[in-house]
């Protein structure tokens, strides 16, 4: 693959899967952290679960006019990454967190599953084997990013993703966290990760906990981290079922 950078020409190595799986198994790493949405799975869970649970009267009328008005913003490059995926965990304040629980297993059962890249899963599987404490990082909210990543023996506690308080079983309108761009990194180093072996991730808003690894591994990148990945010299991986699919991110 070749890319323009400041008007230079530069060749990007893109793996196969047989490549990949040699590059970080030789690498053995002992941390992997893996962004979610386009890296595991191909779509955006974060938005799926929101017109989900809307269609299913999860959240109010009100909530649900007030949610799509601030996409339609953020797709319009209006409204930050950041505020778009606080907000879209936001919107289920006042419910409680075992219906939201619930759902969002029936929605990864639905939705998610069904879009697990084969190559990743494999990959996984191989870092499991091999003792590898595994993490995931999402801007997506953490309900169905720790049911999804839970069919790879990731637990919840090492899932950093869109998240807000719960008080007595409700959820709240207070945020936890919100890692994307440079704060994927910084939920890292809070939690004592802040040099992890090998990272994967798909968007322009995963690049900075790419930085951050001992070796990055970009993932079905979008146009932006493709780029990126001709000015680090970095190489990638694009999965089969990802061939001729826009990875791109809204708002790059």
């Amino acid at each position: 693959m070749t890319v323009s950078t400041n008007g230079t020409q530069i060749e990007i190595p893109r793996w196969t899967a047989a490549e990949l799986e040699r590059l970080v198994f030789e690498l053995d790493p002992k941390t992997a952290v893996f962004d979610c949405d386009g890296t595991i799975w191909s779509g955006d869970a974060g938005y799926g679960f929101m017109i989900w649970s809307i269609e299913r009267g999860l959240v109010s009328r009100t909530a649900s006019d007030w949610i799509d008005t601030r996409h339609r913003a953020y797709m319009a490059s209006t409204l930050g990454e950041l505020e778009i995926c606080g907000e879209m965990t936001q919107v289920y304040a006042g419910l409680r967190e075992q219906e939201l629980r619930t759902a969002a297993a029936e929605f990864v059962q639905s939705y998610v599953q069904p879009r697990i890249f084969p190559e990743i899963a494999r990959l996984l599987e191989g870092l499991r084997e091999r003792g590898a404490t595994l993490w995931a990082v999402s801007s997506t909210n953490k309900w169905v990013i720790t049911e999804a990543v839970r069919l790879f023996g990731i637990p919840e506690e090492r899932v950093l993703a869109a998240e807000v308080r719960v008080d007595g079983g409700l959820v709240t309108a207070e945020l936890v966290d919100v890692p994307t761009d440079e704060g994927k990194a910084n939920s890292l180093r809070r939690v004592g990760v802040a040099e992890p072996d090998a990272v994967f991730g798909n968007s322009i808003h995963d690049l900075a906990m790419l930085e951050i690894a001992k070796r990055p591994f970009p993932v079905n990148p979008s146009p932006a981290l493709l780029e990126a990945c001709g000015r680090h010299g970095w190489g990638y991986f694009r999965p089969g079922s990802a061939e001729g699919v826009h990875a791109g991110v809204a708002g790059e």
